[in-house]
């Protein structure tokens, strides 16, 4: 049987090391329940209906950080030490799938923890249905909120090249169907950061946020409640 309930946390403001050793944590704890329950359903049929995996799902904002997933390339963060710490930054090469992105305040951070064998196994739809969280939180805002055929994350006006923007950037690791890292959701985020790198690779587009689109800042609170929401109702999640 399925296990849908999902443990909410909000860590606020946290330092990025630290938040990526917390999720490994929680990652490698569900990875080893889920390798021992398979292993003792195979030694005894039957025994393990009781056993269910955890899920977790964490927001947080961070500091000023550069992360560079595993596929990215150094030279796309355009700072040098000297210029990470005029910038107050940290800089981390990290396992997760996709290129360089910022994080910073006034951005929501989402660190999904999933066994997606409690959902469903398809990564496609897994990033698909984080996408469609954030649209659906961008509409309530009055903002129309998009996908770009042949990039992840969210984006404005893809229709258009040369005024497409991104608003929300992903960036997923998936190990036995457990998966971590997730998604960057600029809500008051400062633009000027994104200056210093090549935003998840791609030197063409724009990076925008929710306050530039409306002309002032959100309630990250609020906004926070609202994405919530729509990621508990799309995955069918059960509060714990």
């Amino acid at each position: 049987m399925k296990n849908k309930q999902v443990n909410f946390q909000d860590w606020g403001l946290t330092d990025y090391k630290e938040a990526w050793e917390k999720q490994e944590s929680l990652f490698s704890e569900t990875v080893k329940l889920k390798t021992e329950i398979r292993n003792l359903e195979a030694a005894t049929p039957g025994s393990t209906e009781a056993l269910k995996t955890p899920n977790h799902l964490i927001f947080c904002e961070h500091p000023h950080v550069y992360t560079l997933g595993k596929s990215g390339k150094p030279e796309h963060l355009l700072l040098d030490e000297e210029g990470l710490r005029e910038r107050n930054a940290t800089y981390y090469p990290i396992n997760r799938g996709g290129d360089i992105t910022y994080h910073g305040p006034g951005q929501i951070v989402s660190y999904p923890i999933l066994d997606l064998d409690n959902f469903f196994t398809d990564i496609h739809l897994y990033l698909r249905t984080l996408e469609e969280a954030v649209i659906l939180t961008m509409a309530h805002f009055g903002l129309k909120g998009d996908r770009y055929p042949g990039y992840t994350g969210v984006w404005l006006e893809p229709d258009v090249p040369e005024r497409a923007r991104k608003i929300c950037a992903m960036g997923v690791r998936c190990s036995r169907w457990v998966t971590m890292h997730g998604l960057a959701f600029n809500v008051n985020t400062s633009l000027d950061y994104f200056r210093n790198i090549v935003p998840c690779g791609i030197d063409d587009k724009a990076v925008t946020s929710m306050q530039a689109e409306l002309g002032a800042a959100l309630n990250i609170i609020e906004v926070k409640k609202i994405l919530k929401h729509h990621i508990f109702v799309l995955f069918e999640m059960d509060m714990l």
